[in-house]
């Protein structure tokens, strides 16, 4: 548990993303927001000035936070003395955002971010903290690379990924030995409302760049192991999947079939669903939800509109598990992308780190 009450900045705090961390930090019990940052071309501004028009969250802006002046993100030696550590949700380009995430590191800040950009760097962990949070003891390694007695850079996995590889976790003593998934995934998920993307009204588009890749690959980084100073991807299961964008607002759906080594029975999965959980709820950390995961008995769920919310938006919905013709199970499963899946997970990684001492008050 957090001693004192860390600083923290946020840098890309103008975007969707960012301002999801900004609602989400408001009354955090360990966390005190004392950075704003952006790009150049929000420094400067008050914060309610640099998302005048561009807020896009039914929450509104927290008054708290409202005058507070926007910092440039790139000044990282004016910005770094401020802050303990920094959520960054920038978007740049991939190198620039290595660049800057690697600067705040070096400059001894520890970097919890949103973006991919360093999610396939060996020495990076890819926490969802209730699945594998022993990855965090490949920091010491990191720190050893970068020359850093605090710094360091943490990185959460694709948004989509969290509706179903949290379901197959507690699965996998049974060998997992390869799925089919089929993600629904939100507007929210491209950083748009409808608002801004008009085409998507009645409209379901059958491609995201990148994104099947993400979901096929990212799960074995979750299921790695670290040795050598180094996250090893697992070599298994196989996945296959396809990344639909669909007119919700927010929420990831998936649609999983996944074959077993050692088929269980469906009162077996069940039970291994009720009753998951991980560090976080053991802990009780601040944004851990308790249920981790909600099982739903009704046919129809979980919907995304009516369940994404579920655990403030950090637990992860599952239902109508049925046997498949073609695999052993499948199943529905539900997150919250930009809570669950982007800030607030990102929120849940920085308590876990806290309170494993990765992260410390300053001296």
């Amino acid at each position: 548990m957090a001693q004192s009450r860390l600083n923290v900045g946020i840098l890309g705090a103008t975007g969707m993303v960012g301002q999801r961390f900004v609602t989400l930090l408001e009354n955090h019990p360990w966390f005190s927001v004392t950075v704003l940052a952006a790009s150049a071309g929000s420094a400067g501004k008050t914060y309610q000035q640099a998302v005048m028009g561009r807020w896009v969250l039914e929450a509104p802006l927290p008054a708290k936070f409202a005058h507070f002046r926007v910092q440039d993100a790139s000044q990282v030696a004016a910005i770094a003395p401020l802050v303990d550590f920094v959520f960054c949700a920038v978007d740049m380009k991939k190198d620039e955002i290595l660049a800057l995430e690697n600067a705040y590191a070096k400059a001894e800040v520890p970097v919890v971010s949103s973006n991919s950009a360093h999610r396939w760097t060996p020495d990076v962990p890819m926490i969802i903290p209730e699945l594998n949070p022993e990855h965090a003891l490949v920091i010491a390694d990191q720190r050893k690379r970068l020359g850093t007695k605090l710094g360091f850079v943490t990185a959460k996995p694709n948004c989509s990924i969290q509706s179903y590889v949290p379901l197959l976790h507690p699965l996998r003593e049974f060998g997992i030995r390869e799925l089919s998934v089929c993600t629904y995934q939100a507007l929210s998920g491209s950083g748009k409302t409808f608002e801004s993307w008009p085409e998507m009204v009645d409209n379901v588009i059958p491609y995201i760049a990148g994104e099947d890749e993400k979901s096929e690959r990212e799960p074995l980084k979750i299921w790695g192991t670290v040795n050598g100073g180094q996250i090893e991807p697992a070599l298994g299961p196989k996945i296959g999947a396809q990344c639909i964008r669909v007119a919700a607002s927010d929420g990831h759906l998936a649609a999983v079939s996944v074959n077993f080594d050692r088929k269980p029975t469906k009162q077996q999965i069940l039970d291994r669903w009720r009753s998951f959980e991980g560090i976080p709820q053991a802990r009780r950390l601040p944004s851990a939800p308790v249920p981790f995961l909600h099982v739903m008995d009704q046919e129809d769920r979980p919907q995304t509109r009516l369940d994404r919310d579920l655990g403030n938006g950090m637990a992860v919905s599952v239902g109508r598990l049925r046997s498949d013709a073609l695999f052993d199970w499948k199943f529905i499963g539900l997150s919250h992308n930009t809570v669950r899946g982007a800030a607030g997970g990102a929120v849940l990684t920085a308590e876990y780190l806290t309170s494993e001492s990765w992260i410390q008050k300053k001296s």
